[in-house]
Order: C-alpha cells, then structure tokens, then sequence
C-alpha cells in the first residue's frame, strides 16, 4: 500500500503540472485579466467534481467485483505518467506555459467553456481512475468514502494552483517571454520527476507480477 506522503507528492506534482486545463485558465487571464480566470477555473472545476464523483462510485464497483483491479489501474496508471512525461521531452516539444492571445468572452461562456475543456480532458479521466485507485486500502473497507476522501483532496489541490495561475499568468508570461531555457527547464525538470514516478509504478507492477 503506498503512503500518504506518496499522494501528496504525486497528486501535487500532477497540480503543478500544465495541462489543458490550466493553459485554458492561464490565456483567459493574460488576455482577459484575472477576474475572467476565475471565472474559467469555476468551470474547471464543475468538470473535476463530475469526474470525481463518477470515478468514485465506478471505482468503488469494480473493487468489489474485480480482484487485482487496483494493480492493473495501477499499471495504466504508471503508462499514462510515462506519457506525460515523453510528451514534456520528447524531440521538438514544447512547453505547455506558452500561452496564446484568445478573443474575449462574456462571463456565462468563460464558465461554459472551462466546463467543457475540463470534460473532454482525458488527463482527468486517466488521474481519477488509474492514479487514485493506488492510494486506496480496499482490505480496510470504506472505498467509496475513501475514494472520496482522496478525490477531494486532488480537486482542492488543482483548485488552489489554478487560482494562483489566474491571478499571477498576466506577469509570469511576461517573465517567460524573452526567457527560453526557463521554459526547457520547467521541461525537463518536470518530465524528469514524472518519468521517475511512472518507472517505478511500472516497477511495482512486475513485482507483482512475478
């Protein structure tokens, strides 16, 4: 069973790490200002508390029916970290902190359009279903609330990093822009942790296994 400060480190890292759902937030805020971030996060968030709630109770089924399902989540688990982290270093690849000017929006389609963004987000999916089961002690009991538990302490910590990305993208793109090798370190340094991770839920999985 892994530990407590397992999650906290990879649920943190999977917070601090760019993804659609925070590059969304962060062009709303440079081309719009803060209070138009905000209002995209709000949307966000209605897609992790959907997802959260539907991994919860799929999650809690199929450990009843399934034995080992937490092992095989837990290898799909590892697979889609190495993805992320391949598509951080591989050849040509760029830094998700590049944001791009967007067209302006009402407040009732910035809220609309961060919902969508976050529910066609298979990064969400992937998190809820393949990287939370690890953390959860079936043999306890409790999954459902367990998995709740855990599911809301991931929201609350892609919350809170999205909001300080609301209210602090307007001056770090402009700290970015004319600053390249920042943007190949933030790469590389995180690739490099997400790949470390990724190998050794892989690792896990084979000693299982064998």
């Amino acid at each position: 069973m892994r530990t407590m400060y397992e999650f906290l480190a990879v649920g943190g890292l999977l917070a601090v790490t760019p993804g659609p759902n925070m590059v969304y937030v962060m062009a709303r805020s440079v081309s719009q200002g803060t209070r138009a971030g905000l209002i995209s996060l709000a949307g966000v968030m209605l897609g992790y508390l959907t997802y959260m709630l539907s991994a919860a109770f799929g999650i809690s089924a199929l450990f009843l029916a399934i034995p080992g399902a937490g092992r095989l989540l837990g290898l799909a688990g590892a697979v889609y970290l190495l993805y992320m982290a391949w598509q951080m270093l591989r050849p040509g690849g760029r830094s998700p902190l590049q944001v791009q000017a967007v067209a302006s929006e009402p407040p009732r389609r910035l809220f609309a359009m961060g919902a969508m963004t976050s529910l066609l987000n298979p990064k969400l999916a992937l998190v809820f279903l393949s990287i939370l089961p690890q953390f959860i002690d079936y043999r306890a009991g409790g999954v459902l609330g367990q998995t709740l538990s855990l599911g809301l302490a991931l929201t609350v910590a892609f919350a809170g990093v999205n909001a300080l990305v609301a209210m602090s993208s307007g001056r770090a793109a402009a700290l970015m822009t004319g600053r390249p090798q920042w943007l190949l370190a933030q790469r590389w340094v995180a690739g490099g942790i997400l790949t470390v991770l990724g190998a050794k839920m892989a690792l896990d999985f084979w000693h299982w296994t064998h």
